[in-house]
């Protein structure tokens, strides 16, 4: 489901990403959820290598 967003960005920004997307053939906000995608899964990532680096660790005590 989708939900509109309000976001408050620099005027010359918009009007970049704006001409970015059209060049592109994408919506802007296609590519901005995309980016947060992009993201929140490094995010994940990051805390799944921590995680696995405490598994390991605790199976050297263990």
């Amino acid at each position: 489901m989708n939900i509109k967003l309000t976001l408050t960005i620099e005027q010359e920004i918009i009007q970049k990403a704006k001409e970015y997307a059209k060049d592109k053939n994408r919506s802007l906000s296609d590519i901005i959820e995309n980016y947060l995608k992009i993201l929140t899964n490094a995010e994940k990532a990051k805390e799944l290598k921590k995680i696995k680096s405490c598994r390991k660790i605790f199976k050297r005590f263990f």
